[in-house]
C-alpha cells in the first residue's frame, strides 16, 4: 500500500489555521485528491500512481485526520466547517506552487472539494465529487432512511463528549464497521491499511476533531449551502460518480441535484460500494482520466 506511493514525496505544510500532511508525485497539470471517513490520503493508493503518469498529484489528509493538525475548535464549530477545511487545501496548493488545479474528493473530501469550488472559483479548474450530494441537499431531504443509513452523521455530531468517549473505547469497531458495511468488497482494505485508518481513531484529539467536523456539517455547512442555494454556482466542469448500489443511487437523482448547483455536470454510477477508489480503482481511474485529460 505504501509502496504505491514510493515515488511520492511527503510534506507538511503550515496553513493559516493548522498544518496539513500529504504526498506529491508525478508531473503535469496539478490534481488534488481528498479522502473521506474513516480514511486518510492513503485511500488513493490504487489510483494516485496511475494519475501521476499524466498529472502532478497531491494527496492530503484533511484537517483533523491522519497526520494533519487538530487545531482547537470553537462553540460554533467554525474551525471544522468545510469552509475552513477548504481554505486549508487552497493554501496548501498555493504553497506548493499551484494557483489553479483540479480537485477530486470522496465522501468528506468531496464536501471539501465542492465548497472549495464555490468559495474559490478562481483556483478550481475541474471538480470531481465521489458518492455524495451536497450537504444542504442531504439534510433538506432527510427522513427515516437517512437517519438510519447515515447514522454516522447523527452519532458523530452528538454533543461532546458522548461520541468521543464511545469511540475511544473501541476505535477498531467503528472503523471496521464502516469499511465492512459501507463496501461491497471488504477485502479491498488490506490489514496494514485498516491499521492505518484505525490508528487515527485511537488519538483523542483526532477523534474530537472529526466529531467537530460532523457538528459543523449539521450547522455551519448546512447554513453555508442554504445561503448559496440559487445565488452561487459551481462554474468549472464537474464530474459526479457514485456507488451503483448505495444510498446516493437509491435515494437521489444525483446528476439532477448536481445540475442545480453546477453549470457543466457529467458522470454516473460505478460498480462498487461506497469506497470507489479502493473497491473499483480501475473504473474510478478511467473516469478521472477521461474527465481530467
Amino acid at each position: 500500500m505504501l509502496e504505491s506511493f514510493k515515488d511520492f514525496d511527503e510534506f507538511d505544510v503550515a496553513t493559516s489555521g493548522t498544518t496539513i500532511h500529504g504526498r506529491r508525485g508525478g508531473t503535469g497539470p496539478p490534481v488534488l485528491l481528498l479522502h473521506g471517513i474513516p480514511e486518510t490520503h492513503l485511500m488513493w493508493h490504487r489510483v494516485a500512481p496511475r494519475l501521476a503518469e499524466r498529472f502532478t498529484v497531491v494527496a492530503t489528509d484533511l484537517r483533523g485526520f491522519g497526520f494533519s493538525g487538530t487545531p482547537p475548535s470553537a462553540p460554533d464549530h467554525a474551525p471544522y466547517s468545510m469552509r475552513a477545511i477548504a481554505r486549508d487545501q487552497v493554501e496548501v496548493m498555493r504553497a506548493l506552487g499551484y494557483e489553479r488545479f483540479a480537485v477530486a474528493g470522496h465522501d468528506r473530501g468531496a464536501r471539501c472539494a465542492y465548497r472549495m469550488a464555490l468559495d474559490h472559483p478562481e483556483a478550481v479548474t475541474r471538480l470531481a465529487v465521489l458518492d455524495i450530494v451536497p450537504t444542504g441537499e442531504a439534510y433538506r431531504r432527510a427522513g427515516m432512511e437517512f437517519a438510519l443509513g447515515y447514522w454516522a452523521w447523527s452519532f458523530l455530531a452528538a454533543p461532546e463528549p458522548v461520541p468521543e468517549q464511545l469511540i475511544a473505547a473501541a476505535p477498531a469497531v467503528l472503523v471496521d464497521h464502516m469499511l465492512d458495511t459501507w463496501s461491497q468488497k471488504p477485502d479491498a482494505f488490506p490489514p496494514e491499511l485498516r491499521a492505518a485508518y484505525t490508528a487515527q481513531f485511537a488519538d483523542p484529539a483526532t477523534v474530537h476533531a472529526i466529531c467537530e467536523e460532523y457538528r459543523a456539517a449539521a450547522t455551519l455547512d448546512y447554513a453555508h449551502d442554504e445561503a448559496d442555494r440559487g445565488s452561487r454556482r459551481i462554474t468549472c466542469p464537474t464530474l459526479a460518480l457514485w456507488s451503483a448500489s448505495g444510498p446516493v443511487a437509491e435515494w437521489y437523482e444525483p446528476l439532477e441535484i448536481w445540475r442545480d448547483w453546477a453549470d457543466d455536470v457529467r458522470g454516473g454510477p460505478v460498480n462498487a460500494g461506497h469506497f470507489l477508489p479502493e473497491e473499483a480503482p480501475d473504473e474510478t481511474t478511467r473516469h478521472l482520466l477521461d474527465f481530467l485529460t
